[in-house]
């Protein structure tokens, strides 16, 4: 089973081309609310199934996202660069199959990892990423994985509940920060 989540309208079109051409089940997490307003491809193609993109190269924190959480993690890290933290900002856009070769090529150059999702966390997205990284054995790298908690989430307008469960980018700074720093931290200590 194949199962996508797009960061934008132009990447959705991309990939209800890819779910057409797969031969076999394939499942597009379509976003709630409003679209980000990205110019449209004139033709949709069909993209590499488990095949995420590097959108920044970073050295200090990896941020894994998935679906609309892209473009606020893109905002968060652009603040973070901004205090000297070096950001690779990886688009997922495979929940499953995951891009175990980009996750494993991101997650040995840098500190420490955050993913980000807009599913529940307990056995979602972040969940599969953290087995890849013990499957790796990369026992050491300091992991946050930001996305809903385990309960009935409330109906309600996307930006109050994204704010809410800090999904937004100010919400990503804040906990990528905390987590880098005390990473940091723990670095001058030793």
């Amino acid at each position: 089973m194949v199962i996508m989540a797009p960061k934008d309208e132009n990447e959705l079109q991309h990939m209800v081309q890819t779910g057409l051409v797969h031969d076999g089940p394939v499942a597009v997490r379509y976003p709630r609310g409003s679209s980000l307003g990205v110019p449209l491809d004139p033709e949709p193609i069909a993209l590499t199934i488990g095949q995420g993109e590097l959108l920044s190269d970073g050295r200090d924190i990896a941020i894994i996202a998935i679906g609309v959480t892209v473009s606020e993690a893109m905002e968060a890290a652009a603040r973070l660069k901004e205090d000297g933290v070096s950001v690779a900002v990886v688009n997922a856009r495979f929940v499953k199959p995951l891009d175990t070769a980009l996750i494993r090529e991101v997650a040995k150059k840098v500190k420490c990892l955050v993913t980000i999702e807009e599913g529940c966390r307990m056995g979602g997205f972040g969940s599969a990423v953290l087995e890849f990284l013990a499957e790796e054995e990369c026992w050491g790298l300091p992991t946050k994985v930001l996305g809903l908690p385990d309960w009935y989430i409330e109906q309600g307008p996307q930006d109050l509940l994204r704010e809410k469960y800090g999904l937004t980018a100010d919400g990503i700074y804040d906990q990528a920060k905390a987590l880098y720093d005390r990473v940091s931290l723990q670095a001058v200590i030793r």
